[in-house]
């Protein structure tokens, strides 16, 4: 298979599903969680659940960076962009997620913000160079994929001896948050992960052993074409039946078990480890995200405008948190697709491309469906 239409083929994707319900065990249950917001929007797209039997249950994770960025971040970036009247650059799903006092980036732009969306970080280097009388902040976000960028843009800044470019860094690490998934004492039962693809481009498979070696549970590594998601819930199904707990890539043209060293070099020679960082329904974990090395302050945005993080609650009727978490599903929202749509959105799932609320709701996957309940962790 060369072409992307190849991992869309229906007729494959139908005998791939009869083989999975050949393979399950009558009686059984399968809660597999797609940790990727991606595998979420392809799951929904696709309609791939209507291909699976009823014994297995896709559960939604917390792998979408812009869905686990918390209130605080967001009013931390707005106060940048008010009160200091920097020039604000951030990717274009990050400028709606709600903040407080009913704003949001967006909402700040319209009161006079100068905030700007952009494509990379390499944008917002342009922007600086062009105007080098303001101050530009890149809002840095994200998990291992789109922290490599973000290293290259501070070492050119450097290199260039730019004095008006700084980072507000909030890249964040995908193991961290699947251990705290599986850690959480009443947490959602889980029997295996389809693991994330572009991610694991970047940190290879082998970071994921703990899970199975420690926790029991397998991982397969997917691609995010039907074809790739379908044959991963497969090769799930094959371990649990088979009492297996082992770290499986499906995605072989793409991941291999040691990652993307040079990417790996860039991000260990620009960051090192923050000692806690609070996620979006996760609350604060130790050593989960990334802060610019002392090295390198001159050009971390927090360091540089004495700008702290303030923690804010969620909003109160919002599910966010427990969706992120696995333990509820969009529909089980009570404002979901009435008060909270992508047109007004009032939760960070509902806004970002990668959400589980965006992703149900864009295809119409809630309407007429019954929803289960997920339960407790045995």
């Amino acid at each position: 298979m060369k072409y992307v239409d190849d991992f869309r083929d229906g007729h494959i994707a139908q005998g791939l599903a009869h083989a999975i319900a050949r393979e399950v065990q009558p009686g059984r249950q399968y809660r597999l969680m797609e940790f990727c917001g991606g595998h979420t929007h392809a799951i929904s797209r696709y309609g791939l659940v209507d291909l699976l039997p009823p014994s297995i249950q896709l559960i939604h994770g917390p792998g979408c960076p812009v869905c686990v960025l918390p209130i605080g971040r967001i009013d931390q970036a707005i106060r940048l962009a008010l009160e200091q009247q920097v020039i604000l650059c951030a990717y274009g799903d990050t400028l709606r997620v709600p903040a407080s006092h009913k704003l949001s980036l967006l909402r700040a732009k319209g009161q006079g913000a100068d905030v700007r969306m952009v494509y990379s970080p390499l944008d917002a280097l342009h922007i600086a160079r062009q105007q080098p009388e303001r101050q530009v902040v890149f809002l840095a976000i994200g998990f291992e994929t789109t922290t490599p960028p973000t290293a290259v843009a501070v070492l050119q800044a450097q290199a260039e001896g730019l004095k008006n470019f700084s980072v507000l860094c909030n890249h964040v690490l995908t193991p961290a948050a699947m251990h705290a998934i599986l850690a959480a004492p009443a947490g959602v039962q889980i029997d295996g992960f389809v693991g994330p693809a572009h991610v694991s481009t970047v940190i290879g498979s082998t970071p994921y052993m703990p899970f199975a070696r420690d926790y029991g549970k397998p991982v397969v590594i997917a691609g995010f074409e039907p074809l790739d998601v379908l044959r991963a819930i497969q090769m799930l199904v094959a371990q649990i039946n088979q009492g297996r707990a082992e770290v499986e890539n499906q995605f072989t043209r793409a991941v291999t078990p040691e990652g993307n060293r040079k990417a790996q070099a860039l991000v260990e020679q620009v960051f090192e480890l923050r000692p806690a960082f609070d996620w979006r329904g996760l609350g604060t974990l130790a050593q989960s995200a990334l802060r610019l090395r002392p090295a390198w302050a001159a050009f971390d945005a927090e360091q540089r405008f004495a700008a702290p993080y303030q923690p804010v609650p969620d909003h109160k009727a919002c599910e966010c948190a427990a969706i992120l978490r696995g333990e509820k599903r969009p529909e089980q929202c009570r404002i979901f697709a009435t008060a909270c749509t992508p047109e007004h959105p009032i939760g960070s799932c509902m806004v970002s491309s990668e959400g589980a609320c965006a992703a149900h709701y864009s295809y119409g996957r809630f309407r007429g469906v019954a929803v289960p309940s997920l339960g407790p962790a045995a």
